[in-house]
């Protein structure tokens, strides 16, 4: 179990979240919605250690999460696929993958073999740069770089932005086989909806940097998307 215990997060003198208080249970999936600017990646920066401040309390099981640095809380089994992918576009995908397995608790340097299996154009064209795939392509290559870390959680920072129809389909049906068969917590960062009614069991919508709302994926009402994720 993951868990938020009345966290509050700053950037510089920022106080961007409130009082965060959130359970993630193992083995499932958990969607983050709501408006642009409420916090959601927020969220997912504070559990990586990559907020300026935070208070309150995050636990991974019996461990204290949110006073060690961002390496220990990745090497504890937690990988970031952050808003943009933020991929290298100098380094060929080889290259990329590779980085992610620095977060390797038992100090391997490999492609796993799940990623073979999931994103064969990545296999076969491992010495090509990072920088000249497709939008979405350059995001199999951050998901395939969070799994060459051997993670036991996931966050995915609206990984269907940006990227093209003929691949978004790709993507939601392997972040939910990531779930359902290789048995990955996820936390998704997700505007989408009907995907996330799809793919999660549960739900935390925010507003104004706090939890609004949240519970089984069955109580995620048309009335509480209007009233939190209508512009």
């Amino acid at each position: 179990m993951l868990s938020f215990a009345h966290v509050d997060s700053f950037y510089d003198r920022s106080h961007i979240l409130h009082d965060v208080c959130l359970d993630v249970p193992d083995g499932e999936v958990t969607a983050i919605l709501g408006r642009n600017g409420t916090g959601k990646t927020t969220l997912l920066k504070t559990l990586m250690g990559l907020t300026d401040r935070m208070d309150g309390e995050i636990r991974l099981d019996s461990a204290d999460l949110g006073s060690e640095p961002t390496f220990k809380r990745a090497r504890s089994g937690i990988a970031y696929v952050p808003q943009g992918r933020e991929i290298i576009p100098d380094f060929s995908i080889r290259e990329n993958i590779l980085m992610g397995s620095f977060a390797r608790a038992d100090g391997k340097r490999e492609i796993p073999p799940l990623v073979a299996e999931l994103f064969p154009y990545l296999m076969d064209n491992l010495d090509r740069n990072g920088g000249v795939l497709s939008g979405g392509q350059q995001q199999q290559l951050a998901i395939a770089r969070a799994l060459a870390a051997n993670p036991r959680i996931i966050l995915l920072d609206e990984p269907n932005e940006g990227i093209q129809p003929s691949i978004v389909e790709e993507i939601e049906k392997i972040i939910i086989r990531l779930n359902r068969e290789i048995g990955l917590t996820v936390i998704l960062v997700e505007q989408n909806v009907s995907f996330v009614r799809r793919a999660a069991h549960r739900f935390a919508m925010m507003e104004k940097g706090r939890v609004a709302a949240s519970g089984d994926i069955q109580d995620l009402s048309d009335a509480l998307v209007q009233r939190h994720m209508a512009v």
